[in-house]
Formats: structure tokens, sequence, C-alpha cells
């Protein structure tokens, strides 16, 4: 695919911020800058490639860490001169070691639900990897596949019999339920959510190019 890089707008400096952002989960990662030399490498690899000003050369994200940032896809603004790089992170995005660079609060009104589901999976997949007796993530876990199969199958009764008595309320409890025992199933099997955003995806492209037809 031909790449028109003569349509952004670098500054005077030869450069273009760009946010770094999970493409699962839709958090900013980070902000870097990119020169030309930075924005060619990071399309021609597939990987994160960014403008030190400070030691004024090129780095690659997670060159030496390992964290390196799978480029989903890169947008620019309306006026060209910012760039948004959606990733998939293979680590944490800052040097500190936290998720994001932007882990400090200056001030928060509320919590952000559209983080819920990558935070669940998390702490799932935590709790998998580093087991704490007394939980019940930890539990299922230990009693395996056909446990968390019974569970599945209860709650998508319980879903049906909401449905049934037409109680919104129990509904979005029983779906609650539903969605957390499918994301420990989705951790023991190794699905992501991204692949059934991807699978999705698939349907949704098949299906649009079946009504153009």
């Amino acid at each position: 695919m031909e790449v028109k890089i003569e349509k952004l707008s670098f500054d005077e400096n030869g450069l273009i911020p760009a946010i770094v952002q999970d493409a699962e989960s839709a958090k900013v990662l980070t902000l870097a800058y990119m020169n030309e030399a930075a924005v060619m490498k990071t399309i021609q690899t597939g990987e994160t490639w960014f403008y030190s000003r400070k030691r004024q050369s090129l780095w690659n994200k997670g060159e030496t860490s390992g964290n390196k940032q799978k480029v989903v896809k890169i947008n620019f603004d309306c006026d060209a001169d910012a760039l948004l790089l959606q990733v998939n992170p293979l680590g944490p995005a800052c040097h500190t070691g936290s998720e994001s660079c932007f882990h400090n609060t200056l001030q928060e009104n509320e919590e952000v639900e559209s983080e819920i589901i990558p935070m669940l999976t998390r702490n799932i997949k935590e709790r998998r990897n580093n087991p704490v007796e007394g939980t019940y993530t930890t539990y299922l876990f230990r009693e395996g596949m056909d446990k968390i199969l019974k569970k599945i199958g209860e709650e998508s009764s319980e879903v049906i019999i909401g449905a049934k008595n037409a109680d919104k309320q129990e509904v979005t409890w029983e779906i609650a339920d539903l969605t957390y025992h499918t994301l420990v199933l989705m951790e023991l099997l190794d699905v992501s959510v991204s692949d059934i955003k991807s699978e999705l995806m698939k349907r949704h492209i098949k299906k649009a190019g079946k009504k153009d037809e």
C-alpha cells in the first residue's frame, strides 16, 4: 500500500506528536514524537518507533525492555499535525512499569465505565497467574473447566428466566454474572477480547458485502 507521508504536517523541528492508544481498551498509553523516519519505520516494521528530542535519535519502543507495541492502525487528525496510533501492547508503556504513562490523576469525577472489561480481564489473568486463596476467581481456576462450564450454564439459564419475567434488573445482574464467567473461560482457553472483536468485525464485513451484491 502506498503511504503518502506528505499529507502530514510536521512542525518546524520536523516532528509530529503521536498519541498511542491500546486498541483493545482504548486507554491512552503515552504521548511521544515522531519525525518522518520514525513514521516510515513504524509503518514498515509494524512496531512503534519514535524520535527522542533529548537524545536526538530514533528509538524503537520495547527494544531493550521487550515491551513492544504492535501497530493496528494509524490515524491523523483534521489538521494533519497529530497522529493517533492504535496498538496491541506487549507490556507496560511507561518506564515506571505502569500500563500507561498517564497514571497520575489530577482530578476525577467518576469511574470510566468503558474500562471495566479490560480491567476485569486483567484481574482474572492475575488471579490465574498468581492465585489468592479465598477469592472466587482462584476457586474457579482450581476447580477447572467443568466447574466453569457449569456456572456458565447456570447463568445462561438465569438470564433466560429473567428475560421471561421481563425483569430488567434481574437480566442486568445475570448478564453481568454470565459475562464474568465467560471471561474466566476465555482466559482458561487463551481467547482474548480482541479475538472476539475480530470475529465480530469479520462477520459484519461479510454481511455488509452481501448487502452490496
